[in-house]
């Protein structure tokens, strides 16, 4: 068993500009040398950190011409995977400079764990291995897992023992690249109805799109299962379903669809694809969502303009909505999602064409929601959760992103002001990770898209432990 161990960083309290000068574009430079007000930001003797204001590095970019962008987008890449050639992992800004917010360390021998005393260490090891592309992650109020298998497979952990029996009454799947059984989601009063949601790429001839299904759980299998709402999303690709889910502090249960690799589906109002949508617990139309009765919109909108979307939270305290999505090269982001807004993809957009060329003629519109923050290159942003529990001292209230490419854990900090900072965590483990989870003991679950693929666990170790 691998232990890989992760001392407990303090969040900077603002954040840098770039440190990396040398080719930056004139226009960019300019507002460099100004000071870090000029990008939205303010000093901080950690080193460079990821964009607060990304209008205001837009603004920059767009003084550029295409030959401009295109040095600013190299210098970007090669400052990123000389620092990751080095063993770094950590936030990216322009021109490849980095701040590290906390340091990562993996160890194989647990018996000498690193140890800091101020800060503590924390340990990630396999809880189970051996499952089949696992996707989504719940958990059942006894503690019991329920664990979805992208081909079509529900598995549960009772008591700590991975069944070997999947559980039965699961729907057909549409298992084609990125399809398959998506999301698994357990109803708020779970205790009195024992409802179970399951998100899944849905198959008709050779089409297929985003469904949501319902059913009960019995304790050993899924009974009245059937599809509550299924998407206008349908097309003979493989990508981009999405799916996520997410109960809101009304009541309502949020879902997040993919627009299928047809960008202008995104767009689109009379199409599901590129949406997050708000739904009753049975799948029909809330009264009061911000498009029903207007022409041209499917009234389960609640927002639109997204990509790919694949993490989903709401705020323990605020009850604010948060998504994480796929850009295409660059362009990831965090949004926080408001009713009837527009969040751009494919009009504007900071990713770019996997050829390198420009997506959008302007970075920033006034109509548009700006992300409120973004990643380049992209680290294939994932599964997330805002952490509630008191297991990490000073945890509580971050955001944890699994990221697909960048292989491991983001670490957003925040404060009542806004943004304190991020770190990607566990990197030394080059895991892809899906899904990120808090179970009832307050801990961290991670689960790993591999095929065999497996369950991660974060906790803390007691200062005794580490200390000599």
């Amino acid at each position: 068993m691998q232990e890989i161990l992760l001392p407990q960083a303090r969040l900077p309290v603002a954040e840098d500009i770039v440190q990396l000068r040398g080719g930056v574009p004139s226009a960019l430079a300019a507002a460099l040398d100004s000071g870090p007000s000029a990008l939205g930001m303010r000093a901080n003797p950690y080193g460079a950190a990821p964009m607060e204001n990304p209008q205001n590095i837009r603004q920059a970019m767009n003084r550029m011409d295409p030959r401009q962008r295109g040095l600013l987008g190299a210098a970007w890449y090669l400052g990123y995977f000389a620092h990751m050639a080095r063993g770094g992992a950590s936030a990216v800004t322009l021109g490849g400079a980095v701040g590290e917010f906390g340091i990562v360390h993996a160890k194989a021998d647990y018996a000498q764990p690193y140890f800091d005393a101020a800060t503590g260490v924390y340990p990630a090891y396999h809880v189970f291995k051996g499952l089949a592309s696992p996707w989504s992650l719940a958990f059942l109020p006894n503690g019991d897992m329920l664990i979805t298998e992208k081909a079509g497979k529900l598995r549960i952990v009772r008591g700590g023992t991975l069944d070997p029996q999947p559980i039965a009454g699961t729907p057909e799947v549409f298992a084609v690249q990125q399809g398959g059984l998506l999301e698994v989601a357990v109803h708020p009063q779970f205790a009195q109805n024992q409802f179970i949601y399951l998100t899944y790429s849905k198959g008709k001839e050779k089409e297929g799109t985003t469904a949501l299904a319902r059913g009960r759980f019995d304790g050993k299998a899924l009974v009245d299962m059937k599809d509550i709402f299924v998407a206008d999303n349908w097309n003979t690709g493989g990508i981009h379903f999405g799916s996520k889910l997410a109960f809101g502090k009304d009541g309502m249960l949020y879902m997040t669809v993919g627009e299928r690799n047809d960008r202008v589906r995104a767009q689109n109002t009379n199409s599901h694809g590129g949406k997050v949508l708000r739904l009753k617990d049975d799948g029909t139309v809330p009264a009061d969502n911000p498009f029903v009765g207007k022409a041209g919109f499917k009234p389960e909108i609640y927002s639109y303009g997204h990509r790919n979307l694949q993490g989903l939270a709401v705020h323990p305290d605020t009850g604010a909505l948060w998504e994480t999505e796929h850009g295409p090269q660059g362009g990831d982001e965090l949004n926080l999602v408001l009713p009837g807004k527009n969040y751009g993809w494919p009009v504007v957009t900071l990713g770019r064409e996997y050829s390198g060329e420009v997506i959008s003629a302007q970075p920033a519109r006034e109509d548009i929601e700006q992300p409120f923050m973004f990643w380049a290159p992209s680290p294939g942003l994932s599964g997330m959760v805002i952490y509630t529990g008191d297991k990490f001292n000073g945890w509580k209230n971050q955001y944890f992103l699994g990221a697909l490419a960048g292989l491991g854990v983001w670490r957003v900090g925040m404060t009542e002001k806004g943004l304190a900072g991020r770190e990607l965590m566990l990197g030394s483990l080059r895991q892809r990770i899906r899904d990120v989870r808090q179970g009832p003991d307050g801990l961290l679950y991670l689960v790993v898209d591999a095929n065999p693929g497996g369950i991660l666990k974060v906790e803390p170790v007691p200062a005794a432990a580490g200390s000599k």
